[in-house]
């Protein structure tokens, strides 16, 4: 599906629409309130927003930009945003990703790497499936001499229920193919430590 598909279009968000009016009342809260006549649309619209990724193709985005070029050093995004939902609490978790890769016999417009990210990070999710998720995609699709992918980020579960803490942050890693290599691995560690909390 187009990146920018409209969401009002869409036949479910009638439906999510109806779930969210029940669920105000079950809250106790009274759906046809002025302050509230319209937000079961607006959560609806917003919840398809946040999980547009499931309507979207990450091969595909890296494959409309693949490039023959003969480069075959590190290729590092950094600090790019992202920002999910936990499956098990629907609440949001947010920060940044960093990723690289070396080629091997093709590049990828550098843009096409944020847009993965965003792929699966709407979607529902956790951050250990989204760190593999990004790997395996670049990785299977670009068929590099290696990958890797850092990813922190902040959830919402921990800092609003539960334990509460507020200052708290989560990091996962994944490495494909050369970023095995110790020394491979540092460098890129070594690149992206200032963007590193």
């Amino acid at each position: 599906m187009n990146e920018n598909f409209n969401i009002d279009t869409l036949p479910i968000t009638e439906a999510i629409s109806e779930n969210y009016t029940h669920i105000l009342d079950l809250l106790g809260e009274n759906a046809t309130r002025e302050g509230l006549l319209k937000t079961p649309e607006r959560a609806s619209k917003a919840m398809k927003y946040l999980t547009k990724g499931y309507e979207m193709d990450p091969q595909q985005i890296l494959q409309s930009a693949m490039f023959k070029e003969n480069y075959n050093e590190m290729v590092i995004v950094k600090d790019i945003e992202l920002y999910s939902l936990c499956e098990h609490h629907l609440l949001p978790f947010f920060g940044k990703a960093h990723i690289a890769y070396i080629p091997n016999g093709h590049i990828v417009g550098l843009s096409k790497i944020p847009r993965v990210v965003d792929v699966f990070s709407r979607r529902l999710q956790v951050q250990e499936r989204l760190t593999e998720q990004i790997l395996d995609c670049i990785n299977d699709t670009l068929e590099p001499d290696g990958v890797a992918v850092v990813i922190e980020a902040s959830h919402m579960c921990m800092m609003m229920r539960g334990v509460q803490k507020q200052n708290s942050t989560t990091t996962t890693s994944g490495f494909r193919g050369s970023f095995k290599d110790t020394d491979t691995r540092n460098e890129f560690l070594k690149l992206v430590s200032s963007s590193l909390t």
